[in-house]
Formats: C-alpha cells, sequence, structure tokens
C-alpha cells in the first residue's frame, strides 16, 4: 500500500492495485505492414468463416486492428496497429493522407475519362475528392491506372472507375502515406521500423 505522496511506481514491473483491482497494463505500441491477399476478408472475425487477416498474423499476440480496409476481391498494403490516435487519423479525410493503388481496368480510359477521375466523380453519396490519376501501361484491351486519394470511402476506386465505365478487374493498394508495400509477397507481413512509425505519425499530423 502506498502511504506516501509522491511514490512512483512502474506498471511493468510493479503490481498496481485501485480498491483491491489491478491496473491493466496498456499494450506496447505495435504496428504491423501486411500484404493481404485476394480471398481474405479485413476484419478479425467473420460470420461467414471466410479467412480473415487474423489468421495471417499467428505469431502476433497483442490486439491489433486494420486502419481502413481492403475489400474481400482487392489485395495489397494494410497496416494493423493498436495505436488508436495514428489509425483515426490515418483514415478520416480531414488529415489527407495519401493512398496509391494499382488498377488494371477493361479497355482504354479516354482524356476525358481520366479528367474525370481526376476532378471527382459524382457517386451516389456525393462527389469524390479530386484525385492523382496517371497510366501505367496499356494494350490487349487492358490498362493498368495509378489512382492516389485523399479520403477512403467504401469501395471507392471500383465505384469512380465502374461510374467512368471502365470496369476494374484487379486493385491492390501499393501506399500508404510514406509506407510502400514493397517486395513483401502476398499473405506475410512485417513490422515497422522505428523510422517508418516516424514517418507516418508525421504523416498523420502527430509530430
Amino acid at each position: 500500500m502506498v502511504t506516501q505522496l509522491g511514490t512512483k511506481a512502474n506498471p511493468r514491473t510493479d503490481r498496481i492495485e485501485i480498491d483491491g483491482q489491478p491496473l491493466r497494463v496498456p499494450d506496447e505500441p505495435l504496428y504491423i505492414l501486411l500484404h493481404k491477399p485476394v480471398g481474405v476478408v479485413t476484419t478479425l472475425a467473420d460470420p461467414q468463416e471466410r479467412p480473415t487477416v487474423r489468421h495471417l498474423l499467428p505469431d502476433v499476440r497483442v490486439r491489433v486492428f486494420p486502419v481502413g480496409r481492403l475489400d474481400f476481391h482487392s489485395s495489397g498494403l494494410l497496416l494493423l496497429t493498436n495505436d488508436g490516435e495514428l489509425a483515426l487519423r490515418l483514415t478520416h479525410p480531414r488529415y489527407g493522407v495519401r493512398k496509391t493503388y494499382r488498377v488494371k481496368v477493361k479497355g482504354t480510359p479516354t482524356p476525358e475519362a481520366l479528367a474525370t477521375l481526376g476532378a471527382g466523380v459524382r457517386l451516389e453519396e456525393g462527389v469524390t475528392a479530386p484525385a492523382e490519376v496517371r497510366i501505367v501501361r496499356s494494350g490487349e484491351g487492358k490498362t493498368w491506372l495509378e489512382i492516389t486519394l485523399r479520403e477512403g470511402r467504401r469501395r471507392e476506386v471500383r465505384r469512380m472507375c465502374e461510374q467512368v465505365g471502365y470496369p476494374v478487374e484487379k486493385l491492390s493498394r501499393i501506399r500508404l502515406g510514406p509506407l510502400t508495400l514493397g517486395r513483401l509477397p502476398p499473405g506475410q507481413h512485417r513490422m515497422l521500423t522505428q523510422r517508418e512509425v516516424r514517418q507516418l505519425r508525421y504523416a498523420a499530423g502527430l509530430v
């Protein structure tokens, strides 16, 4: 029992109780970059018993949450963390953190379609924010686009492309703020470096 004012305790090495109840020690912040493959749900549990991103982290004992979503048929960079403040800033459009996607569509988008994608596409809930769009390569009736957004509506890239007449066949997120997917194989994950965490927090306005 503490009887002296100013006594210090370390919650990670000392047992601390309040009214007889042990004080829960918060987990250390954890930041994981995962290459989500197609056919995996971006949740920790699924009522349909489909594979989830949690199944891809068997060695992670700390509870972490996906930052944003990639739909069942999409792949790419997914950040998981227990840092709630950072997660909020990375997903809220107010902070404008850039997200870049590599997208394969049917056909060859016209200059008018590309201009519409860049300026903003009218969806049922309103016009999307301006985006950065460029053609990576085109041929055999298919075109690879690189699309960078600063907001994160539900299935936004797919709906934008469909609205201008070019349905998406493949979609992969390759960048989130300063983070890049690199050569990490599908289904694999790695911990962020301290440098990457600092860069990510800076991009989210936390530094």
